[in-house]
């Protein structure tokens, strides 16, 4: 017979206790080692016998000063993989799947990301793979050409998709020319990408010194370092180029883009937030997720359950170098664009007069000390956060302390974090959509600059 949760719940000695998420939970992070090759790249290695994997990541900071650079980058991660002077496309995948092996390769205006897994067994594989791929990449013209053509298809059915262009112009609100805008490229620029603009990307970008790689799982730390000097044949002239910091996020009036026949609206706010070194951090994350960080924070109670305007809503922090941002984003339908962006902005301004509770801050830190401990529970979270925070000059110490550092932050620590990163003031942003069914409302706000 089946029980219920209550039944569950219950022993004969009266109610189970439920452990509290306190720091040590959230903070159980392995030793990690660690160490630097002769061409500057960092090796990191954690045992985490989980299963008998190797998570793997490789981060390349990437940044560019251009759009033909954003370009190029996308393409060559499509085709990094695709063979060596050594292997064709098909010996790449044969030696993976060999020794059970995946890899993949992403980039972004910050950094290039190679991610995969292999049986712990087979990793000196995988990384020998890997290395040659790094050494020398063959970028053959038959698989640029089948990639690029299948890149531009993708690029423009995304660019056409409306979120798509609500992230493209929120980008350009709050970053201008700023490469870190770049992280779509335009499809008629990759459409002109060849081979030997590849290689020659290949030969100056991805470099070792000043990247990471970061080995997770079913593996011993030492042997794992020792494997990993496969890649000591990596080299470059200089290390890898750091995107510049972008502007600060200035409070300004949202633009209002017309999309002729939109049945939605995509509304997209943001304004500065604090980077994760600044003290302020938890409690600006405890905020953020009070304000609209998760399912039961007061923006998705107001204008998805009470009154359902739209079917999700969220504010996030996003980060890049010595800069932080909170973005607010949800879509509606166009008869209930204004009344929710008017009351995604009541929220805000809300939060500052009326401060969150005490209750609200603890279920805000439950969630943050829960989330983290779930992430860090498998092989495949703990490399990505490790790597991530490997790109943005932390380690684990930072990992370690930040759960008792959100234990610790108070009531009117968060209170006052929400006075100022969720001022009203401090937002930009856009608003996408049939134009001439919600100008009248937007009009009304006060808030919008219609064209």
């Amino acid at each position: 017979m089946s029980r219920t949760a209550q039944e569950i719940g219950r022993t004969p000695l009266g109610p189970r206790p439920v452990p509290d998420l306190v720091p040590g939970a959230a903070g159980r992070v392995p030793n990690v080692a660690r160490a630097v090759l002769d061409n500057g790249l960092t090796v990191l290695a954690v045992r985490k016998p989980r299963s008998p994997l190797v998570e793997v990541r490789l981060r390349v900071p990437f940044a560019g000063t251009s759009r033909l650079h954003a370009a190029r980058a996308e393409l060559l991660t499509a085709t990094l993989l695709l063979g060596t002077a050594r292997r064709d496309r098909r010996q790449v995948d044969a030696d993976l799947a060999a020794v059970g092996a995946h890899l993949d390769a992403g980039v972004d205006p910050q950094r290039l990301l190679v991610s995969g897994s292999v049986l712990a067994s087979g990793l000196r594989t995988l990384l020998e793979v890997l290395a040659d791929c790094l050494t020398g990449a063959a970028y053959r013209r038959s698989d640029v050409l089948g990639e690029r053509a299948r890149l531009v298809e993708h690029l423009v059915i995304s660019a056409a998709q409306p979120a798509s262009v609500a992230h493209r112009l929120l980008q350009e609100r709050r970053f201008g020319e700023h490469p870190a805008a770049w992280d779509i490229p335009p499809a008629e620029l990759v459409g002109r990408v060849g081979p030997a603009a590849l290689r020659g990307l290949h030969r100056r970008a991805l470099v070792p010194d000043g990247s990471t790689l970061t080995l997770v799982g079913d593996l011993s730390p030492g042997r794992a370092l020792t494997a990993a000097g496969v890649l000591s044949g990596w080299t470059a002239d200089g290390p890898a180029r750091t995107l510049a910091p972008p502007p600060v996020i200035s409070g300004d009036r949202l633009l209002a883009v017309h999309r002729n026949g939109a049945v939605q609206s995509q509304v997209r706010l943001s304004g500065p937030a604090v980077t994760r070194t600044d003290p302020a951090y938890p409690a600006h994350q405890l905020a953020n997720l009070v304000y609209g960080g998760y399912f039961s924070s007061r923006l998705v109670e107001n204008i998805r359950e009470d009154k359902g305007f739209t079917y999700h809503a969220r504010s996030t922090l996003e980060f890049w170098p010595e800069r932080a941002a909170v973005t607010i984003s949800f879509d509606t339908n166009t008869d209930t664009t204004a009344p929710a962006l008017l009351e995604s902005q009541y929220e805000l301004g809300r939060l500052s007069l009326r401060p969150p509770t005490e209750q609200e801050v603890e279920s805000a830190r439950n969630y943050a000390l829960g989330t983290l401990a779930t992430s860090l529970a498998t092989q495949s979270g703990l490399a990505s956060m490790l790597s991530m925070l490997a790109g943005n000059g932390l380690d684990e110490s930072w990992l370690r302390a930040h759960p008792g550092r959100l234990a610790a932050t108070t009531v009117d620590e968060v209170a006052a974090a929400a006075s100022t990163m969720l001022a009203p003031a401090a937002f930009t942003g856009v608003v996408v959509g049939d134009l001439d069914a919600i100008a009248p409302g937007l009009r009304g706000l006060g808030t919008v600059t219609l064209p």
